[in-house]
């Protein structure tokens, strides 16, 4: 029982999984930052083409 107790009031564990979080939020904010910014990519290089009268 002491040993249970002992590994429920230590937070060794959510370090790991407060890191594991937080590189998957990252990951995520990545996608949509390129997923939005390849759109805009187009939308620009349409805008450009269309200015020059390509």
């Amino acid at each position: 029982m002491h040993r249970l107790q002992r590994l429920h009031d230590e937070e060794e564990g959510f370090s790991t999984a407060e890191l594991l979080g937080n590189a998957a939020l990252g990951v995520a904010a990545l996608v949509a930052i390129w997923a939005l910014l390849q759109g805009l990519g187009v939308d620009i290089i349409n805008w450009i083409g269309a200015q020059l009268g390509v």
